[in-house]
């Protein structure tokens, strides 16, 4: 089943006027970078813990600066690069800090630091994705209070773990040989939003090829299932390794679902993260996941219980585990099974009781 999520339009007028309340706190002013990508759908998501929380929420598009006596949650830590105009008399922020690991060659995640360090006072609420990220946050000086390490959750409602059938289906749906060994990767590691040819390296984009370059040699039936915008310098290299492959992107994130569906294992390649959601995603698929120690995967995955983990950059790990998960059923019937509770642990309905804490005296409404 596809589900729908639409978001609700915003209202300048009424962002504007709550201002000017009588009880002013009581709701929170959601801001969206005003672009269709992991910061609306985890916004969209937060929506449905406030609802239940009974937190009334409002939305807004990009904002350039910040509204007096509100609770504005910001879609990400990149505000930071210029804050002074965010920060309006006794206004309320709140906002995700997913990633940026220090020391750093970008200019935008060295000055998020830098101004995190010098006005963490004017901050309420952060959220960590995962425990490294909340050690970085925390040499700031920030008060700890202030502080929340909360994984990026999923929708447990648009996955559902694959069967022989699901996989058959799904494979036939999108032109996938059925005897294909399909590995995937589903997300953005190109720079910018156009055809993606200069790599983002800290996704590891790089390190995905070379591992499928090595994998090819063991599985010659090898082939690799892509999602996600900006994918052209990995179809680039794919190309040259000469190993088939198929790019589907959809527009509708639930979706995504049916390319678990046609997997045999997924790929986490990256040298830095936040989340990733598919981290998620694969586990509550029940779809063997092998990953390097980013992100909350570092944090989430237990090394041969739910998942396989090995360090940045290690090649030769990625592609021995791969192979393991190929070759051990036992293995592989284990992290399936255990990465399923992983999964149902960090839904966003899961996560209900870590977000009140979050919320509570960030809204004042009785929580």
């Amino acid at each position: 089943m596809t589900y729908q999520q639409k978001d609700p339009k915003p209202s300048l007028l009424k962002n504007i006027s709550a201002s000017f309340s009588l009880k002013p706190y009581r709701d929170v002013l959601f801001v969206s970078e005003g672009i269709e990508w992991v910061t609306s759908r985890e916004i969209r998501g937060l929506v449905s813990v406030t609802n239940k929380l009974g937190i009334p929420s409002r939305h807004s598009g990009p904002l350039r600066i910040g509204l007096p006596r509100q609770s504005i949650f910001m879609p990400s830590a990149y505000f930071l690069k210029h804050p002074c105009p965010y920060f309006i008399a006794k206004n309320r922020i709140a906002f995700p800090f997913y990633h940026g690991y220090l020391p750093s060659t970008s200019p935008l995640i060295t000055a998020c630091h830098k101004n995190l360090k010098k006005y963490h006072n004017r901050i309420t609420r952060i959220q960590a994705s995962h425990s490294y990220m909340r050690d970085l946050i925390l040499e700031s000086g920030i008060d700890p209070k202030k502080v929340f390490l909360i994984p990026i959750a999923i929708d447990g409602r648009f996955f559902s773990p694959q069967t022989p059938e699901s996989k058959k289906t799904s494979r036939q749906e999108y032109g996938i040989p059925q005897q294909a060994v399909v590995a995937g990767s589903f997300q953005k590691d190109g720079e910018g939003w156009g055809d993606g040819m200069k790599p983002k390296l800290v996704k590891g984009p790089d390190v995905f090829l070379k591992t499928i370059e090595s994998l090819k040699a063991s599985v010659p039936e090898l082939f690799v299932l892509l999602s996600g915008p900006a994918r052209g310098f990995v179809k680039k290299g794919l190309d040259k390794l000469n190993v088939p492959y198929k790019h589907v992107y959809f527009e509708n994130y639930s979706d995504i679902n049916q390319l678990y569906h046609c997997l045999d294992l997924y790929i986490i390649a990256s040298r830095q993260e936040g989340g990733p959601k598919a981290v998620l995603e694969a586990m509550a698929c029940g779809v063997p996941l092998v990953t390097t120690r980013v992100g909350q995967a570092m944090d989430l995955v237990n090394h041969q219980e739910n998942g396989l983990m090995v360090e940045p950059e290690d090649i030769e790990g990625l592609v021995f585990w791969s192979n393991k998960v190929f070759g051990d059923s036992e293995l592989r019937n284990k992290i399936i099974k255990k990465g399923f509770v992983t999964a149902k642990e960090n839904t966003y309905m899961a996560h209900t009781d870590r977000w009140r804490q979050f919320f509570k005296g960030f809204v004042d409404n009785e929580l």
